[in-house]
């Protein structure tokens, strides 16, 4: 919603300004709202004009205004949650305005209100109450810290908040148990595009946490707010030097140790805010980090079954050594250019460097001769077979960046308000050169050996060889089969926004109406270009590159070394031999371009009274598409080629294929806000929205592999998908206590319409392309989603000393979301299952003590297993199993300017272990293992 505020960001031009100005018939009454020790502004306190039973809640910057007030002695009522009650005597002119100022929290403002848990829990719950919708809200302190070191650690203990990782790390958020794709990230009222060439979602590791000042999830919507998310939009803000009242300079360092790794890793990061005059301020920092981490893995697939002896046909032992760099900084401009209008310009820039080596040795036992087995062990033999053993090297580099630059204002003169901004956010991923991979290869045909596989653990399928064995062992028999080089892989996401916002509030004498409109302008691009070379060289072996495992599960010698196949196939290119039709199929099936416009308007009413605010309206969004891909043939040898003829070696035939499109939606929404007393909040909420489908499954992409008997497997993109349609109701109950602390509930339901599923089809035609057997990602049938979330948050001062310091945070999350999907890629047989990435059950527990110089935490995190693949019947899904993860962080103060830290991130070594049901049993997908991390450091303000 449009800020209620005399003093903040607006207007572009002062003929706007005079063009909404009105001249006040009463009074009016401004002012702010800080701690006691006067060092940050307060955001969402509660602000009362006690004989008129009106109620403002303050902005950012602490501000707050009343129009339209009577001349007339006043008082006014603070309330934040965490500090006690204020009440301030204020006389208001006839005309014109006064300006008061108010200070709460007295002689403990610093403890309870600016540093430390305390502080970081007062401004959450503060902020929560203040909004208008459902929503929670993560925040740091006013010397820049989280709960925890780690955002998606700290968002990972929200209610309906599931994080879901990578490699051990926290990534993509998911909400209420809702794939991360049907959620919205903005950075500064800036939608982020995504860097991966295949997503919307962004992953949280890309930005540094110590750039950010909150997060706000908000899980239901108004008509001013973009109308792209079902699961909840995830609103990243960064500092304004206006936030504060003194002056900022934090400057941290800190290493890391991970216990698989043995390797300290650095980071450190400066961040400041400062004032230049009472209107004009600058903030900003810059965050460099570099992480170094190993992870063991282990890997099944092709599951199958022989008189009840189940078995997958292929194995891979994987070994990570992983070296992550990111470097962010961001620059923030704010400028009050008059008592109704402000200015800001705001900056990001963010680096993700990833350098992946991965080494594999991978059983390939599809076409083994006799198995055999009993009970967990199965024996595949060569006999009248083939066991074929792959052993080899990935060497990736990429680079993932984030920027965005938005320049926008406010103008407010108590009865008009404006809000305008203009934006550009630009996000890419790029690999040039990466050996992605090197493949060493040895087949075993009737030389007697037999490899046995004991499954007795599901997670770690552990192996032996007997029979002649001196060949297995051997890397001079292991050839090169192929290096495949990602020349290039380029993918880029861009944007161009601009809206405006205009209100105007009228004063009655139990609150106020406003009427509401906007306009906003979104213009993307978004393109993926592949460039893939597969090279071949028969007289390299593993013994010209081989190395020394560090693999911990199981001896998966021997194994190439980390740059060898690198060094070589770049300093001898002359002496391998490009396969060209390999090359030229892989570089033209994935690339595509997408133009995506959307313009959207709306119109809102909205009723504020000190107990009831309602919100109500419709919002337009109309999409146009302008997409362009390739259709891409590949013939084999001796096959037939379009014109009839004889294919005399694998042939490529690549036609570029282009389409355009557009549709609009109609989305209403009414949002209640009701306080029956002073420390309850309810609130109902119920809107339509929508989700546009991954710009990668809308691309004319295309491809047919044709056999040479003439048999044509396809692959398609479907410029026809429609977008994720949802209708959703939320309600929530919130009780705040008289001290730091609240206890809260709330229900949800969504309808949604047009959920995307790949299908998979037989002996049929598809955008005029004749196929025998094609995967087709379509519009299937509904979902539904339901659930209940459940909260606590209070610090025990109430307790007697020593155990007032302690604090406790607890909540619970219920989701029941099911669709229908096709059975087997069959559309007219559809199975009920959960939607991917739902948890049913998510808790989090988190005790905390903070008291002189001390803080501690312990974190509790669990959810239990979720949907994470669909395969093509239900045994064959990809689940992932239940997670519960253990840390705790450790600060103490030496002094008001020096803190040092600790904290250990999974303590109880939570592993990863995703697995299937065939047979009725739990088979592995994958399991990995990641070590405990320690991270200490120092933090210094000056």
């Amino acid at each position: 919603m449009l800020s209620r505020k005399r003093y903040l960001l607006s207007s572009a031009s002062a003929v706007l300004a005079a063009t909404i100005a009105n001249p006040a018939f009463a009074g009016d009454l401004v002012g702010s709202v800080y701690d006691a020790s006067e060092t940050i502004a307060l955001q969402a306190a509660q602000v009362r004009l006690v004989e008129l039973d009106r109620i403002a809640t303050t902005e950012r910057d602490g501000s707050f205004l009343f129009s339209d007030v009577p001349a007339g002695e006043y008082t006014l009522e603070v309330n934040y949650v965490g500090a006690p009650s204020v009440r301030q005597s204020v006389n208001v002119p006839a005309d014109g305005y006064v300006r008061t100022d108010v200070l709460i929290g007295g002689d403990d403002a610093r403890e309870i209100l600016v540093v430390g848990q305390s502080a970081n829990l007062a401004s959450a719950l503060s902020r929560k109450r203040g909004n208008d919708g459902v929503s929670d809200v993560l925040t740091r302190d006013a010397i820049g810290q989280f709960p925890d070191q780690n955002v998606a650690e700290s968002l990972r203990r929200l209610p309906g908040v599931n994080v879901l990782n990578d490699q051990g790390e926290g990534r993509f958020v998911s909400v209420r148990g809702l794939d991360p794709e049907l959620n919205a990230t903005s950075l500064n009222g800036v939608r982020l595009p995504a860097p991966e060439s295949d997503v919307r979602s962004v992953a949280l590791d890309v930005i540094s946490s110590d750039i950010i000042e909150s997060i706000e999830i908000k899980k239901s919507l108004t008509p001013d707010m973009d109308a792209d998310t079902i699961g909840a939009s995830i609103e990243i803000e960064t500092t304004s030097a206006f936030d504060r009242r003194k002056d900022l300079l934090t400057a941290k360092i800190e290493g890391s140790y991970n216990d698989y790794a043995d390797h300290v890793s650095p980071k450190g990061s400066v961040d400041f805010a400062t004032k230049l005059s009472d209107n004009f301020g600058i903030s900003g920092g810059a965050s460099y980090y570099k992480r170094k981490f190993e992870t063991d893995n282990v890997e099944a697939d092709g599951w199958d079954d022989d008189d009840g002896l189940i078995f997958p046909e292929e194995v891979n032992y994987r070994d990570y050594n992983v070296e992550r760099e990111r470097i962010s900084a961001n620059l923030n401009f704010d400028v009050r250019l008059s008592d109704t209008t402000a200015l800001y310009l705001r900056g990001i820039y963010s680096q993700f460097d990833d350098q992946e080596y991965r080494r594999e040795t991978s059983f390939k036992l599809e076409d083994a001769g006799e198995t055999s087995g009993s009970g967990a062990s199965v024996d595949f033999s060569d006999e009248d077979g083939e066991i074929q053993l792959q052993r080899s090297i990935k060497d990736r580099f990429e680079t993932q960046k984030i920027r965005s630059v938005v320049l926008g204002g406010e103008t407010d003169t108590g009865t008009w308000k404006a809000s305008y901004s203009a934006s550009w956010a630009k996000s890419s991923e790029r690999e040039n050169g990466s050996v992605d991979p090197a493949n060493f290869e040895q087949s075993f045909e009737d030389t007697g050996l037999v490899t046995t596989f004991d499954f007795s653990d599901p997670r770690i399928p552990l192996y032996t060889v007997s029979g002649p064995t001196d060949d297995f062992y051997n890397p001079q028999k292991y050839s090169l089969d192929d290096i495949t080089v990602t020349a290039l892989s380029d993918s880029v996401d861009e944007e161009f926004a601009g809206k405006l916002d205009i209100g105007r509030e009228f004063a009655m004498g139990s609150g106020s109406f406003t009427v509401q409109a906007g306009a906003k302008g979104r213009w993307r691009d978004k393109s993926y270009n592949l460039e893939a070379e597969y090279w071949e060289n028969e007289d390299l072996t593993l013994a010209d590159v081989l190395g020394e495992q560090n693999y911990g599960l199981a001896d998966i010698s021997p194994v190439p070394n980390y740059g060898g196949a690198r060094d070589i196939f770049f300093g001898n290119r002359d002496d391998f031999a490009l396969n060209e039709a390999k090359t030229a199929f892989d570089s033209n099936v994935e690339d595509y371009s997408v133009t995506e416009d959307v313009m959207a308007g709306y119109l809102l009413g909205r009723w504020d009274s000190a107990t009831l605010r309602v919100i109500g309206g419709v919002r337009y969004e109309h999409t146009k598409n302008d997409i362009t891909g390739n259709s891409v043939l590949l013939v084999e040898e001796g096959g037939e080629l379009p014109d009839g003829e004889e294919a005399e070696e694998d042939t490529v035939i690549v036609s570029p294929v282009a389409y355009e499109r557009d549709y609009g939606h109609w989305l209403p929404s009414l949002t209640i806000r009701y306080e029956p007393r002073s420390d309850v909040v309810l609130r109902a909420a119920g809107y339509r929205s929508l989700v546009r489908p991954k710009l990668s499954k809308l691309a004319p992409s295309f491809t047919v592999e044709e056999s040479d008997d003439g048999e044509r497997e396809g692959e398609f993109g479907n410029p026809d998908l429609l977008p994720y349609e949802a209708w959703n109701l939320d309600a929530s109950a919130e009780w705040y206590f008289s001290g730091n602390g609240a206890i809260t509930a709330a229900v949800f339901y969504k309808d949604i319409k047009n959920f995307i599923v790949d299908t998979v089809r037989e002996d049929g035609i598809y955008q005029g392309i004749v196929f025998d057997e094609a995967e087709i990602p379509i519009n299937g049938e509904s979902a539904e989603v339901f659930g209940a979330e459940f909260s606590i948050a209070q610090k025990l001062d109430m307790l007697p000393s020593p155990f007032d310091g302690l604090l406790m945070q607890a909540n619970y999350t219920y989701t029941d979301a099911t669709g229908m999907v096709p059975n087997d890629g069959d559309p007219t047989d559809l199975r009920e299952i959960t939607l991917p990435a739902t948890s049913k059950h998510t808790a989090n527990l988190a005790l905390g003590y903070e008291k002189g110089p001390i803080s501690l935490r312990l974190a509790g995190t669990y959810r239990d297993s979720y949907l994470d693949e669909l395969g093509d019947v239900a045994e064959e899904d990809r689940l992932v199993d239940d997670h519960f993860q253990l840390d705790l962080s450790a600060k103490y103060r030496v002094s008001d300017n020096v803190q040092l830290f600790y904290e250990w991130v999974n303590i109880n070594n939570a592993k990863y272990f995703a697995y299937n049901t065939y047979g009725g049993r739990r088979n592995l997908y994958q399991y990995e293992e990641y070590g405990w991390t320690m991270k200490f450091g120092a933090r210094v303000n000056f």
